[in-house]
């Protein structure tokens, strides 16, 4: 699978969600260019007014477009010269306006990007409402591209590019022709605030501790909220653990690995992919689950929550081609849920596991 492919899918919680800074004036200003789109004067004035004492700023163009619509001018009477006054055009015919710009650091090819974001076609339909997104910066697709007005924002920019609406479908929305809704002399407009960048390994990481953080507070939970079912459960792995003449510590969490066959030396970085062959019991010998069985790999992206806890952190401790048994406190397994029909609640885990491989970063 495409690394790109599997940064998108690790990231999707976060990805594509409509939510947004209150405090936020470029939210505002953006609000204001929405409710014009839909012919509503006074809510537009309202959000107007409210990112003017928020941002103490005003925004000339806006201010004309709410006279405009207070004068029964709607914004789908705009000559196709109106669209364009104010912006840039740079060599690739990437039009552009900032309404914020700062100084600094630009992101780069690669980086992933904290944005608000909006998408607007003739100020008559918003194509994409204001959404708070994570994108990743790629080589421009074709020439005027969007990611060629991104790559121009430093963090804290606010900006409106205008792109060919034609290319912008195929390229950024994978649609092989313009929707019949649209024709090639629609001017497409995207509205973009660059929250934040970093590289990609960079954003990998604070995700991951963002879900270790959590699988703590979990797990701390679980053990306060019962305490007689953790009392057994600890009672249940000693006893194992003595009865096969098992010796291992625990990690701070309470995971145990313990290492069958060494690997390379190679460990997996957080937020790419491994593949993986296990066998999951229970401490009774019961098999649950086995992708040897199936004679089929299993494959995720580690530490980024689409495993049970236990194996998110117990995958970082292996090398590649190693071979070894996770023994997983009920706490960074299922919990106090059911799981299929053979986990109970409150079950120890025991998995038999194998690094095939892993990706890495560039």
């Amino acid at each position: 699978m495409n690394s790109k492919k599997i940064v998108i899918i690790a990231i999707a919680l976060l990805s594509f969600t409509q939510i947004v800074n209150a405090q936020d004036p470029e939210f505002y200003l953006q609000k204001a260019r929405q409710r014009l789109t839909e012919g509503d004067c006074t809510r537009a004035e309202i959000s107007y007014n409210t990112y003017k004492d928020l941002s103490h700023n005003t925004n000339k163009e806006i201010e004309r477009l709410i006279e405009e619509c207070n004068n029964g001018t709607t914004m789908s009477g705009r000559t196709q010269k109106d669209y364009f006054q104010g912006y840039e055009k740079n060599q690739n015919g990437l039009y552009y306006l900032f309404f914020t710009q700062n100084k600094g650091e630009k992101p780069q090819i690669g980086d992933l990007l904290e944005v608000n974001v909006c998408c607007i076609i003739n100020d008559t339909t918003l194509l994409i409402p204001i959404t708070q997104n994570i994108m990743k910066l790629q080589d421009p697709a074709f020439a005027g591209d969007l990611n060629e007005g991104l790559a121009m924002m430093h963090k804290g920019d606010s900006a409106s590019f205008i792109v060919n609406i034609d290319s912008s479908f195929m390229h950024l929305f994978g649609q092989p022709t313009l929707p019949a809704d649209f024709k090639s002399t629609d001017v497409m407009r995207f509205e973009v605030k660059l929250k934040n960048f970093y590289p990609e390994k960079v954003y990998a990481q604070n995700f991951a501790n963002d879900v270790r953080n959590r699988n703590a507070e979990r797990a701390a939970k679980l053990q306060n909220d019962y305490p007689d079912e953790t009392d057994m459960a600890a009672y249940e792995l000693a006893n194992y653990f003595v009865k096969n003449n098992i010796v291992a510590e625990p990690t701070e969490s309470g995971l145990i690995y313990v290492v069958k066959e060494p690997g390379n030396g190679e460990k997996p970085e957080v937020g790419k992919l491994v593949t993986m062959h296990y066998t999951g019991k229970l401490l009774d010998g019961t098999i649950f689950d086995s992708s040897v069985e199936r004679d089929e790999p299993f494959q995720f992206v580690l530490g980024v929550g689409q495993v049970i806890p236990g194996w998110d952190e117990g995958v970082q401790l292996m090398t590649k081609g190693e071979k070894g048994v996770f023994y997983i406190p009920y706490y960074l397994g299922y919990g106090e849920r059911q799981a299929g029909e053979k986990i109970v609640p409150f079950s120890n885990l025991m998995f038999e596991v194998e690094l095939i491989d892993f990706e890495t970063f560039e």
